[in-house]
């Protein structure tokens, strides 16, 4: 695939977010073929305020599972902090589709744990998307109260990944 087909792709996908917003659409599913076996498939879909973290495109029963703990050692505090954790003014959503990682490379300390303190810009985690890894920064100072996501867990855009206060 090209640099071209690249970066287009990611203003179409972008696009379909954009329009998923615009539109209050819960999900878009588009396939664009490039040629005899080369496409390209892409699913957006937003969190739906029961569900705690978002499932893959192409494999969501193992997602859940994987994604499901994440939540679980909050689950005492639970009266304290909103029920949907997009809907905490701390919460950090993530900007794409992809995959989380925690830390820079394997065997790397993590980026983040809770507890700690981050300045802004500091990288969270990596959101892993067509190949190319984003480093997803604090939009401000804060200690990092939450983390909603595993490493290597599949993410959909608008996704909370941690909560900073």
């Amino acid at each position: 695939m090209s640099k071209d087909t690249h970066e287009s792709d990611v203003a179409f996908i972008k696009a379909l977010a954009e329009m998923l917003r615009e539109n209050d659409l819960t999900e878009l599913q588009v396939k664009r073929d490039y040629g005899e076996d080369d496409s390209l498939n892409v699913r957006v879909s937003r969190m739906h305020p029961q569900a705690p973290v978002v499932t893959a495109a192409s494999h969501p029963a193992p997602a859940q599972p994987a994604a499901a703990p994440a939540p679980a050692p909050a689950a005492a505090p639970e009266a304290d902090v909103p029920e949907d954790p997009a809907a905490h003014p701390g919460a950090v959503a993530s900007p794409m589709v992809g995959t989380v990682y925690m830390q820079p490379e394997p065997g790397a300390p993590s980026f983040i744990s809770v507890g700690a303190q981050v300045e802004e810009g500091d990288t969270l985690v990596i959101v892993e998307a067509m190949k190319t890894m984003n480093h997803i920064p604090a939009p401000r100072a804060g200690t990092v109260k939450r983390i909603l996501v595993e490493d290597g867990a599949p993410v959909e855009y608008g996704a909370p990944l941690v909560i900073l206060e």
